[in-house]
């Protein structure tokens, strides 16, 4: 085999992997997945015939409410959605209306891409729990919704028991709650968006009525809706390491096969 020929299989054989390689870094660097909140604990697994520690991540626990339709919402009901969460009443004089605009902003803003027909993105749920349901009624939220067109195909308000309503703040979402800005000290009030994907995982806390921050919630849904059903992976996945090496050893068996022909001629 002349010398030509050595290199053209020598370049065969190194650009296919190094492209690969490079790709690979790219695409890693370029997505970088909402962080875990809230670990309940660690423990060892085995991967690759090694144990590791993996984490253990706080899964939400069930409720049961009420929505602005009046029908009984739980997680069931939320099955395979991603969720963003929020906490509002509706006889709040300070932060709530522009919580809820934000929120209606960002509702609006995402839809599944289709230019005709039905265009609400059905991986996503937004939810607003009312901090005060003795006086937010179903009517009550109804209004409400009425108020700022709210589409009850994307976003629910919801009412219910305080007792559980509190506890998923301040036990289960655990995010910092005050006083109602001097409104009413019996209310755990927040300015905070939730991020939950749909394995019940806290994924982000985001300040409602901050541009910034709802800017980086808008970029942190999107990645969750790519990360959605992950665990229902393709037959290629975490094969790509595989399917290069195949292809490489094809390619020098090609190039052994030549060589050999050549010197038997």
């Amino acid at each position: 085999m002349n010398k030509t020929a050595l290199f053209a299989i020598l370049v065969a054989l190194v650009l296919p992997l190094s492209f690969f390689f490079v790709f690979q870094k790219k695409t890693e660097d370029a997505i970088h997945m909402p962080r875990h909140y809230l670990p309940d604990s660690v423990v060892m697994v085995t991967k690759k015939d090694k144990l590791v520690p993996d984490t253990i991540w706080h899964t939400i626990s069930d409720f049961k409410l009420t929505n602005q339709e009046g029908q009984t919402v739980t997680w069931d009901s939320l099955k395979g959605k991603i969720i963003v969460a929020d906490f509002f009443f509706t006889h709040c004089p300070t932060i709530c209306p522009g919580l809820t605009r934000n929120m209606k902003r960002m509702a609006e803003s995402l839809n599944n891409g289709q230019k005709v027909g039905d265009r609400t993105n059905k991986y996503l749920r937004f939810l607003s729990f009312s901090i005060d349901p003795e006086r937010d009624s179903v009517d009550r939220l109804k209004f409400w919704a009425d108020k700022y067109q709210i589409n009850p195909d994307q976003w629910w308000l919801l009412t219910g028991d305080k007792k559980q309503i509190y506890d998923l703040i301040l036990k289960e979402i655990k995010i910092p709650v005050e006083d109602g800005n001097g409104v009413d000290s019996n209310f755990a009030h927040t300015d905070h968006f939730v991020l939950i994907d749909s394995s019940r995982h806290v994924r982000g806390y985001y300040h409602g009525l901050d541009t910034a921050s709802l800017g980086q919630l808008s970029e942190d849904m999107i990645l969750l809706t790519l990360e959605k059903g992950k665990h229902e992976k393709s037959f290629f996945a975490d094969k790509l390491m595989l399917i290069a090496v195949v292809f490489l050893c094809a390619i020098l068996g090609v190039g052994l096969l030549l060589f050999i022909l050549r010197k038997r001629n």
